[in-house]
């Protein structure tokens, strides 16, 4: 799929996976959407990376404002990407360590952002995309984002593995369902990446994680992630198909 003229929407696109993701696409000629909460970076983000990007705050777990960014991206030029990267995580576990119960609530909070919202994204971005005409044989591309917690969740990941686990599950099932529209889908499951969430882990710790990881033995790099939706986008073999990139991480139990 041709990156150059055409529209890519970019969920999370304030910081982290989906901001990287964001500064290639614009890099290689897409007009980019943006989506990310109200309050986050996103409209400073979007200003820093020129003309060809564009802010909407949206909700990923709400129809109306994702259709709405939807219809931004289709105004621009044919909407043929979608990269979803917005997401949550946050400690449950099935029973806390002063033995009551884990949080149904924290629990459908994590899920509802991580899976429902994934498959609502998914479905409206999709929705306009069928509408394309065909270019080369193919009308879009659509990459969301795992983890590797859905193979490895740790203690209290509860949620966010389930999550995530959701996300691999839907991939090939979305991918068989879409094929006859022409449009691909495909999931990136990263491992331990440099992003505003570990920013915030004291260095020490940082340090232990990227020693962790086998070769090579640091922090993914946002870049790297993006690099490789650019090139699922590319490729048109590349469908169903769930690719980790983890530097050969198993994750430990805690």
């Amino acid at each position: 799929m041709r990156i150059t003229g055409n529209s890519a929407l970019v969920t999370g696109g304030a910081s982290g996976l989906g901001k990287a993701t964001a500064e290639r696409l614009v890099a290689d000629g897409a007009h980019v959407v943006l989506v990310d909460l109200p309050g986050s970076a996103g409209k400073e983000v979007a200003s820093g990376l020129g003309e060809r990007a564009t802010f909407v705050p949206a909700d990923v777990t709400d129809a109306g404002q994702i259709a709405e960014a939807v219809d931004v991206a289709v105004g621009l030029a044919p909407l043929r990407i979608l990269v979803h990267c917005a997401g949550r995580g946050g400690p449950v576990r099935v029973v806390e360590k002063d033995g009551t119960p884990g949080s149904l609530e924290n629990f459908t909070d994590i899920v509802g952002v991580n899976l429902l919202g994934t498959f609502n994204v998914l479905r409206l971005a999709a929705a306009a995309m069928v509408r394309n005409e065909d270019e080369n044989g193919e009308r879009a591309v659509c990459v969301l984002t795992a983890s590797v917690a859905a193979w490895e969740g740790q203690i209290a990941q509860t949620p966010y593995a389930a999550s995530k686990a959701g996300v691999v599950g839907m991939t090939i099932v979305a991918a068989r369902d879409l094929a006859r529209r022409h449009v691909r889908v495909c999931t990136i499951a990263p491992g331990l990446f440099d992003t505003p969430i570990l920013a915030r882990v004291p260095e020490p710790v940082r340090e232990r994680l990227a020693e962790s990881v086998p070769h090579p033995a640091r922090l993914g790099d946002p870049a790297e992630y993006a690099g490789l939706a650019a090139h699922i986008i590319a490729n048109p073999m590349l469908n169903g198909e769930v690719i980790r990139l983890d530097g050969a991480i198993r994750m430990a139990p805690r």
